[in-house]
């Protein structure tokens, strides 16, 4: 009856049973290491510089959108295949040299004709309806009227009486942007779509 299950085999493996192994000890631990390695190394090799960012709000230059020590995620992808649009929150690299990052909210694209009249904003001599921006500190200043040339945007942020932006520095190459702010992910009191 021994020779009989000797001769036995597993129906799922097909092998006979004094052929099977168990599976070594401390493998487990190696190929958890491996796996969070490549894991890192994609998040910080491709993720974090192609796809996606945690940027942190340094300036009140966009209150009440987004407070001082604010997280956001930036998606560094879509700008591959469209243009930023009216509206977008962007990260892009200061025009004034350096490696300073800002984010501002774009208000004017290609070939808009943007004016600031008494902290009203004009696009193509229409008043613009803004519920975000700072009301409790309104703008009272006058720019433009100018024209967003080619390949740039016209940025501002929602603070407008605090906000170095465009107005200032001129329009942003597309270039210079690192990707659209689309999620606020701290505090927990701030989380929210952009």
């Amino acid at each position: 009856m021994n020779e009989k299950h000797s001769h036995e085999r597993n129906f799922e493996t097909g092998v006979p049973p004094e052929e099977r192994r168990s599976p070594k000890k401390g493998g487990g631990f190696v190929e958890f290491l491996v796996i969070l390695i490549i894991a890192f190394a994609l998040v910080f090799g491709l993720v974090r510089p192609y796809v996606l960012e945690a940027f942190y709000i340094p300036s009140e230059s966009m209150v009440p959108t987004l407070e001082v020590g604010d997280r956001v995620f930036v998606n560094k992808f879509v700008y591959r295949f469209s243009e930023p649009e009216r509206g977008d929150i962007v990260v892009f690299r200061s025009t004034e040299g350096g490696e300073e990052e800002l984010i501002k909210r774009v208000v004017g694209v290609p070939g808009d004709t943007v004016e600031d009249r008494d902290g009203v904003l004009f696009v193509n001599g229409v008043p613009q309806k803004e519920p975000y921006v700072n009301a409790q500190f309104p703008d009272s200043g006058f720019y433009g009227p100018t024209i967003v040339p080619p390949g740039h945007v016209f940025a501002m942020g929602d603070n407008r009486a605090n906000s170095r932006d465009s107005r200032f520095f001129g329009p942003v190459p597309f270039e210079n942007i690192e990707g659209e702010a689309f999620v606020s992910f701290w505090p927990p009191s701030h989380v929210g779509l952009l």
